[in-house]
């Protein structure tokens, strides 16, 4: 396992997630190699501050122009964005194998992740001139990453190898732990974080009480449904799901929710800052990159920001209903122009100007005389997938993420996004929570917990008990969680991923390939070639 031999620490200089500015903990000097023999206090903080900026920046890409893979595309709502044909192997499941690029870089990132985190807890102890309160906190902030890593290893592989030390020598015997070991490490590694972390940590961006609460009962959920449930999963993971409600207030509305000029709100629990140094930004947030079309190919837009690739499924905008404000919070029916042009209609030419409507995407298919008579295009539910002589595909563009003054650039190169990325926030709470009481035979909590979360979104009539199942919550869990969270370990969690996206993902539906086996992905084959013992999981 060489991707995690670490001997020297190495140190990212712009560990900037500490702080409201978003300014470095680290000064602009050559800092890149530093032996743990020369470490004091300052250099302790610069180490913990190296794990977090770890954890951002592997989870803003993994890698240049590659993105978010393995979170939701392949599901129920997510699919690749280009006409349904051809096969995909992360998408459609065909030809998946150890040889996957994506699977191997996350694999690395995350045991990166996890080696700075053990440089933190292996040395703090002999760390000359640090408080024991400085010296607590960072061993619990190291914890609570290592066990969001493992977290991530655990669902998506497996069993893994549980490495628990620094790394000072080339090592190559590694074999993987059960799955069950795997959790009890990462459940003691949070139950540490809890008990050494703040309540209210002094700079914004720190890990609080509340995020290992709300990452403790997502693993709890989690481990509810394994054959090694513990009997109390399902109730514990409620009540830390309900502690963090009372913390986090849900806001007023989804619109002021998601607003760029209200990212620091009460439902925030944690988030990844970026900010507008360029230093201290890193490859900076790319979640406003998602979900986006080629729609500057068209007349009267400019190239304002470029997607990612993926796309959402037709199936997602079915679920929302008129009345539910997230439908317009998040994603764009009507985009405007940019400059002016001029359109066809009805034979005569037209002026359209900047600011007029370019295109629109209405949610039931106009008729095609009702399309002649306007001066924009109108794409029509069903034609996402036809290519109309500009694009291959084309839809409603996510916009709950934008960043309007981020200048435009290519999926290879830095993203430059400036916006915090929200990593968690008590409307996912209450989902965990209203799972949680149903899996515990619960409805009617469930229930209420639901009703309240639908009714910041205008849908105020009460979900009854009896209409509380777990497609009832995914469906919830898309409309408020979209592009937040990983939708692939929740429909993997919750034994849906084979159903759910076989029956919506177009181009997994048209391959049919997705089975059992892609429960686990495959360990990248350069770990199985380099080390000794590990196994492979089905191919």
């Amino acid at each position: 396992m060489r991707k995690i031999n670490y001997k020297i620490i190495t140190l990212l200089l712009a560990a900037s997630l500490l702080n409201t500015s978003c300014e470095s903990y680290l000064e602009e000097e050559n800092n890149t190699k530093l032996n743990i023999d020369d470490a004091d206090a300052n250099t302790y903080k610069q180490l913990v501050a190296t794990v977090y900026e770890r954890a951002r920046e592997t989870t803003t890409h993994y890698a240049p122009d590659l993105y978010y893979v393995l979170e939701d595309l392949g599901t129920d709502i997510v699919t690749r964005g280009n006409a349904v044909v051809g096969t995909s192997d992360l998408n459609d499941y065909v030809n998946f194998n150890s040889q996957n690029l994506a699977i191997g870089v996350y694999w690395s990132n995350q045991y990166k992740i996890i080696s700075a985190a053990n440089i933190v807890i292996d040395n703090a102890d002999g760390i000359d001139g640090l408080e024991e309160a400085d010296k607590n906190m960072g061993v619990a902030e190291s914890k609570f990453f290592r066990a969001m890593s493992y977290f991530q290893l655990v669902e998506n592989f497996g069993g893994v190898p549980l490495v628990l030390n620094q790394i000072t020598t080339a090592e190559r015997d590694f074999t993987r732990a059960s799955e069950e070991d795997v959790y009890t490490q990462i459940i003691q590694d949070l139950e540490d974080a809890l008990a050494g972390v703040d309540q209210t940590p002094n700079k914004y961006g720190r890990v609080s009480k509340d995020a290992v609460r709300h990452l403790l009962s997502k693993v709890l959920l989690t481990r509810a449904y394994k054959p090694f449930a513990g009997s109390t999963d399902f109730t514990d993971a409620a009540a830390l799901a309900e502690t963090v409600i009372s913390n986090h207030a849900l806001v007023g509305s989804f619109e002021s929710l998601v607003s760029i000029e209200n990212q620091r709100n009460s439902e925030v629990i944690f988030s990844y800052l970026f900010g507008s140094n360029s230093v201290s930004r890193g490859w900076g947030n790319s979640r406003h990159q998602m979900y986006k079309f080629r729609f500057f190919d068209y007349p009267g837009l400019t190239r304002t920001v470029k997607g990612l690739g993926a796309m959402p499924t037709p199936f997602y905008y079915s679920l929302f209903e008129d009345d539910d404000e997230r439908a317009a919070a998040t994603f764009a029916r009507v985009i405007y122009a940019t400059e002016d042009y001029t359109a066809t209609v009805g034979g005569a030419t037209v002026n359209v100007m900047a600011g007029d409507t370019a295109m629109y995407f209405p949610k039931t298919a106009w008729s095609q005389s009702a399309i002649n008579a306007v001066r924009y295009r109108v794409v029509n539910p069903g034609t996402y997938f036809t290519n109309d002589g500009v694009t291959d595909v084309h839809y409603p563009q996510f916009k709950k993420f934008d960043d309007p003054n981020v200048p435009f650039r290519q999926p290879d190169t830095e993203s430059v996004g400036e916006r915090d990325m929200v990593m968690m926030r008590s409307g996912e709470a209450y989902l965990i929570a209203a799972e949680a009481y149903l899996g515990a035979s619960n409805p009617t909590t469930a229930a209420a917990r639901l009703t309240t979360l639908r009714s910041r979104a205008g849908l105020t009539t009460p979900v009854l008990p009896t209409e509380v199942t777990l497609d009832f919550i995914l469906d919830e869990r898309a409309r408020e969680l979209t592009g937040e969270v990983n939708r692939w370990m929740d429909l993997k969690r919750t034994g849906k991923l084979i159903e759910r996206t076989l029956l919506h993902n177009p181009h997994a539906k048209l391959n049919n390939a997705l089975n059992a086996k892609n429960l686990l992905r495959p360990i990248p084959q350069y770990e199985i070639d380099n080390s000794n013992g590990l196994t492979q999981n089905p191919l």
